[in-house]
C-alpha cells in the first residue's frame, strides 16, 4: 500500500538477502540431520520518517534480521522443514516489532542428501544433489498467510517416447515433424497451499518436507510414465499439463501450481564429407546437446475459485 508524501506516492520495504545458515540436529541414537538454507527476508513496515525526514528510529536493521536467522535456528531444537522455519521467522518479525505490518521470508534449501555405504545409511555423511527445495511465506500482522513451496533445477530426460507434430508451418519454419525424439527439460515448479492462517496448518512434524518429496515424486513419475513402457509425450505443453493436473489430483491441500519447463534440445548429428557422404549417419543415437537457444514453456493450473 502506497503512502502519499508531498503529493507523491511512496511504496517501500526493506530486508536482508542471501543469509546462509547450516543446522545440525542429533538424535539420541547418534544419527545426524543436516540442512543448509539461504534465507531472504523482506519487511513491510511503518518507517516512512526514515525516507522523508532522516529519522531512523522505526527501522529494524538488516543486521538484526541476519542475526535473528541464527538465533532462531539455534532455538529450533527439533528438526523442521524450510517452510516451518520461514514461518518461525515471519511470525517473529510481525509479532515482535509493532511497526512491521507484513513479512516475506524466502528460503532456498541446498540439496544435501544422506550418503549410503554398502546399502546402509551413514549416520553423519551427506552428499550434494541437484534440485533445490524452495519456499516463500508471506505473513501479515493480522495473521493472513500465503504459503508456497517449490522445486528448482529438477533436470529430467527421456531418450524416446516423445514427438512433435501438427504445429504451424510457414516460410520461416524449418523444424521437421517427428514421433521419435529425445525430451529433456529442467523443471521449475511452484505450488501454493490453501492454508490461509497459521492455525490452519496441520500440526504434523515435517509435514511440508514430506509433501515436498511426494509432490516431486508425482512430477517425475508423470513425466516418465511406467518404468517399462513409459508414456508418450506429444509436446512439452501436454506433458506439463499432465504433471500439473496429477499434482492437484493427488494433493487436496494444494490450491494451484505453476510449472516452467524449458525444452533443452538434443540435435541429431549427421556428418558428411566429399569423400565420405555418411561419415556419421543419424540413427536415433548420436546427438549434439545444446541449451541455447531453448524453447520456453510455462503454465499454471489452479482449482476453480482459487487465486493463483
Amino acid at each position: 500500500m502506497a503512502d502519499v508524501i508531498d503529493g507523491l506516492k511512496l511504496e517501500q520495504r526493506h530486508g536482508k538477502s542471501r543469509v546462509r545458515v547450516g543446522r545440525v540436529w542429533r538424535d539420541p541414537n547418534g544419527t545426524h540431520f543436516f540442512v543448509e538454507w539461504k534465507v531472504s527476508i523482506s519487511l513491510l513496515s511503518d518507517c516512512i520518517p526514515a525516507y522523508v525526514s532522516a529519522d531512523n528510529s522505526q527501522i529494524v536493521t538488516t543486521d538484526t534480521m541476519k542475526n535473528t536467522v541464527y538465533v532462531k535456528a539455534k532455538e529450533c531444537t527439533q528438526q523442521l522443514s524450510a517452510e516451518d522455519f520461514a514461518i518461525v521467522l515471519a511470525k517473529h518479525f510481525t509479532s515482535f516489532y509493532h511497526q512491521v505490518t507484513a513479512a516475506t521470508v524466502k528460503i532456498v534449501e541446498k540439496p544435501w542428501t544422506r550418503v549410503y555405504i554398502d546399502g546402509q545409511p551413514h549416520r553423519h555423511g551427506f552428499k550434494l544433489g541437484s534440485e533445490k527445495h524452495v519456499t516463500e511465506v508471506v505473513l501479515t500482522k493480522a495473521g493472513a498467510l500465503t504459503l508456497t513451496s517449490g522445486v528448482e533445477g529438477l533436470a529430467l530426460l527421456k531418450t524416446t517416447k516423445s514427438g512433435f507434430e501438427g504445429f504451424v508451418r510457414d516460410k520461416n519454419t524449418l523444424l521437421p515433424e517427428t514421433r521419435e525424439r529425445m525430451l529433456a527439460t529442467e523443471v521449475t515448479a511452484s505450488w501454493r497451499y490453501h492454508f490461509n492462517s497459521l492455525s490452519s496448518i496441520p500440526p504434523k512434524p515435517l509435514y511440508f518436507a514430506e509433501r515436498y518429496g511426494n509432490v516431486s515424486k508425482v512430477l517425475v513419475n508423470t513425466f516418465f510414465g511406467p518404468p517399462k513402457e513409459g508414456v508418450y509425450s506429444p509436446s512439452v505443453q501436454s506433458t506439463l499439463y499432465q504433471m500439473a493436473k496429477a499434482v492437484l489430483g493427488r494433493f487436496q491441500d494444494i490450491a494451484s501450481i505453476q510449472l516452467n519447463m524449458p525444452n533443452l534440445h538434443f540435435l541429431p548429428v549427421n556428418l558428411s564429407s566429399k569423400d565420405n557422404p555418411a561419415l556419421v549417419k543419424f540413427d536415433d543415437d548420436v546427438y549434439l546437446p545444446t541449451d541455447e537457444p531453448h524453447g520456453s514453456i510455462e503454465a499454471s493450473l489452479s482449482r476453480l475459485h482459487s487465486r493463483m
